[in-house]
């Protein structure tokens, strides 16, 4: 195993590139931009090299682990490390953001702040995201989680549509109340911690293997949950959402939606289960059905809406609920489908928030009555749109039906019933994504439409491709991404002492009449 620092590097290295924007002169914005690039580029060439020498074989729990004392007088430690699930989600935010940067080349031209100030933020939450996945000490994971928050505010509210400043304080009040739920349960987390080790601990590892009586985890749980809950979103935490992603740049929905979100549901599956296991399994019937409520409901207000940014918002929603829903199934299957809906989940709705974005930018307009007859003037953007969109509503062969997939057998394989209902969420995906599609797309081309929307540049093509080659990869060969994910999940399997369901149905003998 290389001891080169890998965490360390990739959590500095867009802190230093922030740093070297902001130093930039005023007059600057492209070469802001430019650096910004740069320094993103250069983050997921380093994403790329650590993940080359991730061994997932190995028996170790975190790897690329360091650990330097942070907080001595109570035991926080400066602690990183990754196993699978947290190595796909860092590679799933390095990938995002050189994206971004790029096909948000104009997003802050004509805003209230800086390009420069655009870029850093862009840069800084970067730092964060790579944080919040990487970190093994609960508290430095707090740190990372609250931090979060500063960046986005900012990005929505200076950079934001009309309505920024109300969708900006609407996200930081939710969030800050789930964390300060989490701070609650942590505290008492330590002190559990010190009345069964006789010292207090944040070491995630020494936390998990801890005997915590089963009364006392359920309040310590209640405060994590409903922080994860919260950041998701997961129905009835998720009225942020939607408002927070239409009034943001493209850009910033793209990373929180198909990023920020996931820290929820990684954090269920990472802290509630292996940390609170006998509270895991005592509410798991409260979750599945929100879970489900969440993928109907959802898909029903995805159908209903007007505006392409808040549909795509209310679509992510629906699949949220898919995603808790195949965490606390505890199969196999569910819990692996899961983790790999976070990441084809990112890429599919990256797709469509940006393309969308490029849509809207043109027409001038958010609503999609504006539109019409955009494949007459625009091919190449209609066709990557629709390409987006179908992955977003599972069709096979692309990346979002894999994951969806999974998660349905491994609910079907415990709870039948639950299984059927959540099946209806792929009917009303169908719908929302093709009426959305016929409504911009086809029929007459409205003189406006034609005089204002033309088709992708070269620059936005580049942007674009990326996605929807990483949609049509994992569509056909998800096993890279899932042979690096079952290992964990088969970690946290063990821990909530869970095992798939026995077959209903016993083998036939060998040789034994049919």
């Amino acid at each position: 195993m290389t001891t080169f620092p890998w965490l360390p590097v990739l959590l500095v290295a867009p802190l230093v590139g922030a740093t070297a924007v902001m130093l930039l002169p005023k007059t600057s914005d492209k070469l802001a931009k430019q650096v910004g690039l740069v320094v993103s580029l250069v983050v997921l060439g380093l994403t790329i090299a650590m993940a080359l020498n991730f061994d997932a074989a190995t028996g170790d729990r975190f790897q690329f682990a360091v650990s330097t004392p942070w907080i001595s007088q109570f035991g926080v430690n400066f602690a990183l490390g990754v196993d699978g699930i947290a190595l796909v989600l860092v590679a799933l935010s390095t990938t995002l953001v050189p994206i971004v940067l790029l096909a948000g080349w104009h997003d802050a031209d004509d805003s209230r702040g800086t390009v420069r100030g655009y870029v850093a933020l862009i840069l800084t939450l970067e730092a964060a995201m790579i944080g919040v996945f990487a970190a093994t000490d609960v508290f430095l994971f707090y740190v990372f989680f609250e931090a979060m928050l500063v960046p986005v505010y900012f990005l929505i509210g200076r950079y934001g549509g009309p309505r920024r400043n109300y969708a900006a304080v609407k996200f930081f009040l939710y969030s800050l109340f789930g964390g300060l739920l989490m701070l609650a349960s942590l505290i008492g987390l330590y002190v559990v911690s010190g009345d069964i080790l006789g010292t207090g601990s944040f070491d995630f590892t020494t936390l998990a293997s801890m005997a915590i009586d089963p009364g006392t985890q359920k309040w310590l749980f209640a405060g994590f949950f409903i922080a994860f809950a919260i950041k998701a979103p997961l129905v009835p935490f998720h009225t942020w959402l939607p408002d927070a992603a239409a009034e943001a740049t493209p850009g910033t929905a793209v990373l929180l939606v198909g990023v920020l979100d996931k820290v929820g549901t990684f954090g269920m599956l990472r802290y509630c289960l292996e940390l609170f296991p006998d509270a895991s399994r005592w509410a798991t019937p409260l979750v599945i059905v929100l879970a489900v409520v969440g993928i109907i409901y959802g898909a029903l207000l995805a159908i209903g809406q007007t505006d392409i940014k808040r549909l795509i918002a209310y679509t992510s929603v629906s699949h949220f609920g898919f995603i808790a829903l195949g965490i606390f199934v505890m199969t196999t299957q569910g819990q692996s489908g899961s983790a790999l809906y976070m990441v084809n989940h990112g890429f599919s709705t990256a797709a469509l928030f940006i393309i969308g974005g490029f849509l809207i930018s043109r027409r001038g307009s958010k609503l999609i009555a504006d539109f019409g007859g955009v494949q007459k003037v625009a091919p190449i953007l209609a066709g990557t749109f629709l390409v987006a969109g179908m992955s977003s509503l599972a069709l096979p062969g692309l990346s979002s039906f894999v994951s969806e997939f999974l998660v349905l057998v491994g609910t079907f394989e415990r709870y039948t019933w639950v299984g059927v209902i959540a099946s209806l969420g792929i009917v009303l995906a169908a719908l929302y994504i093709l009426l959305m599609y016929q409504r911009t797309m086809t029929g007459p081309t409205p003189d406006i439409v034609a005089e204002k929307v033309h088709d992708l540049t070269g620059r936005e093509i580049f942007a674009v491709v990326p996605l929807l080659v990483v949609i049509l990869v994992l569509g056909f060969y998800p096993k890279p991404v899932l042979d690096v994910i079952n290992p964990a999940v088969d970690r946290v399997m063990h821990a909530v002492n869970a095992t798939d369901p026995a077959p209903s149905v016993a083998p036939v003998a060998e040789g034994t009449a049919k």
